[in-house]
């Protein structure tokens, strides 16, 4: 551990981070910009960051997005190879870790800030709390989509109200004031909407049912109504048949599940090495062998969509799984010309996918 050093550290370099180690509410996170709220802490920075760790995908990916790999001298748990765009910039940057990095790992690398997706990595029971980061000079930041309008339980939380495109773009807008990158934030943001828009265009697929499984076969991890797959549920018209709970992924059984019997079965392809059935292969072969779930209707017409486990996680990745989920759709031959365009006529039945998909 590197603590002596990265004390030394906070004390030279330009960032004099305020983040919660006192909340003055005279102090500036940007210049002069008044400090952000950050999931009940209080972020503030004299000068933008310089040596930052992400540990979380989701986070690592907006700082790539608005052209902060530079500044990045870590990253940390992948579910999924980064975004082809961003594979360059992402070589030079260590790995400290597939899954969630030891405390000293991270401070081996000297940070002055550390951004995450989740709480449950940046907190007690993940690398660390967040004062104790601020104990040592070292800003933090939190995406907001993990603390506002969600509470935390023994699983993954509840949310009390849904995940929307606003939180997203508000995480983004407040990391580029924080780096003092506004335009690119802006820039980000329109490109995000616009794609958003589009894909929600592109398809109608109301009264069609999904379902969205993250990972682990022995009791799944599905998606609740309110988290990223509930706002890929709501732009496209689908229905999630587990809208019925709040909780972000409940493991439910597959009694249950075969009882929903969806239309579709959306299944992530993850490349992380963490939970049992990982990836769409293992998932699929999973539900084509179990005596439950292979008379489902999903399963014995292959109505499966795959997406990365990046784009069930809200992050920008969540836009992406928008457009891989509708051209899903399309491409499983569930939509009548008329539902390819909202409004244009009402819901037919689902017609049977071309064996061959």
């Amino acid at each position: 551990m590197r603590s002596s050093a990265l004390l030394a550290l906070a004390g030279v370099t330009l960032l004099a981070l305020t983040s919660c180690t006192a909340h003055d509410p005279s102090a500036t996170a940007g210049p002069g910009a008044d400090p952000i709220e950050n999931c009940g802490e209080q972020v503030s920075v004299e000068a933008p960051p310089e040596r930052v760790v992400s540990l979380n995908q989701g986070s690592t990916e907006i700082l790539f997005a608005l052209g902060l790999g530079d500044r990045m001298v870590g990253t940390a748990a992948w579910t999924d190879p980064v975004l082809p765009e961003f594979a360059e910039v992402n070589r030079s940057i260590p790995r400290l870790a597939d899954n969630a990095p030891s405390w000293e790992a991270v401070l081996d690398v000297e940070p002055d800030f550390v951004t995450a997706s989740f709480g449950s990595t940046l907190g007690e029971g993940g690398v660390a709390g967040r004062a104790q980061f601020h104990e040592l000079g070292v800003g933090t930041y939190l995406s907001p989509a993990d603390c506002v309008g969600k509470v935390a339980d023994s699983g993954d939380g509840v949310r009390e109200t849904p995940y929307t495109a606003s939180l997203l773009y508000r995480e983004i807008a407040e990391l580029a004031r924080i780096f003092d990158v506004e335009q690119a934030g802006d820039e980000l943001v329109a490109d995000l909407q616009r794609r958003l828009e589009a894909a929600g265009a592109s398809v109608d697929a109301s009264g069609l049912s999904a379902m969205y499984w993250f990972a682990n076969s022995e009791s799944p991890y599905l998606a609740g109504c309110c988290g990223a797959p509930g706002l890929i549920s709501t732009t496209l018209g689908l229905e999630n048949v587990f809208d019925d709970t709040t909780q972000e992924w409940p493991q439910i059984s597959w009694e249950v599940v075969a009882e929903r019997d969806p239309d579709v079965i959306v299944v992530g392809d993850l490349t992380r090495k963490s939970q049992t059935a990982e990836t769409a292969g293992a998932k699929i072969a999973y539900l084509e062998s179990n005596p439950v779930t292979r008379e489902m209707t999903a399963v014995r017409e292959r109505r499966y969509i795959d997406v990365t486990g990046a784009e069930m996680n809200p992050s920008l990745r969540t836009v992406y799984g928008v457009e891989t989920v509708a051209a899903g759709l399309t491409a499983l031959g569930l939509l009548t010309p008329g539902r390819t365009e909202p409004g244009l006529s009402e819901p037919g039945p689902a017609s049977a996918p071309d064996p061959a998909n």
